[in-house]
């Protein structure tokens, strides 16, 4: 935390020295003042809520199944045994993988979360791109509480080719 406080105040140092202009929104408190996105955020937590409880009552069936196998198994056959093995770890791959397709990296909670969230996200973008460039300031930067970065970087001051370059890299 504190080389990123000392990188932040090295770069606004360096940005004064040749007079940009820089500033900072919190990207939190322009959200928690959006209603369509706390409307957004209160589906998205139901959803969650519905598909953990949907997960939950998966495994609850699983347990009874797996307890109810372990007070009869004296009593089966080894085919019954291993017919009620099956049944219970089939049960198990189809919970966990019910549980990728709510909650995996590109499952329905995160689908849901991009038609409804990604949209504010967009407006709250293109609104900070129309303020840098109607302000003529060279970066933006989000000051929330999940740390400092970038929003806004004017491309004109993006020296990236020129260190490709340098390096004898075509760009």
């Amino acid at each position: 935390m504190k080389n990123a406080a000392l990188t932040l105040v090295a770069i606004l140092f360096s940005l004064s020295m040749f007079a940009q202009k820089y500033a900072f929104v919190d990207s939190e408190y322009i959200l928690s003042n959006i209603p369509t996105y706390a409307s957004a955020q209160d589906q998205l937590d139901q959803l969650s809520l519905q598909y953990q409880k949907e997960i939950e009552d998966l495994y609850a069936e699983i347990d009874k199944m797996y307890k109810e196998f372990q007070a009869e198994k004296v009593l089966l056959t080894e085919e019954m045994k291993a017919k009620r093995e099956n049944d219970i770890i089939n049960k198990e791959k189809a919970a966990k993988d019910l549980q990728k397709k709510y909650f995996g990296k590109e499952g329905m909670l995160y689908k849901k979360r991009q038609d409804l969230i990604k949209p504010i996200q967009d407006e709250i973008f293109n609104a900070v791109k129309a303020l840098a460039e109607e302000g003529n300031y060279a970066l933006i930067f989000d000051s929330s509480a999940s740390g400092v970065s970038m929003l806004y970087t004017d491309p004109k001051y993006d020296k990236s080719d020129e260190v490709l370059s340098r390096l004898g890299y075509k760009n």
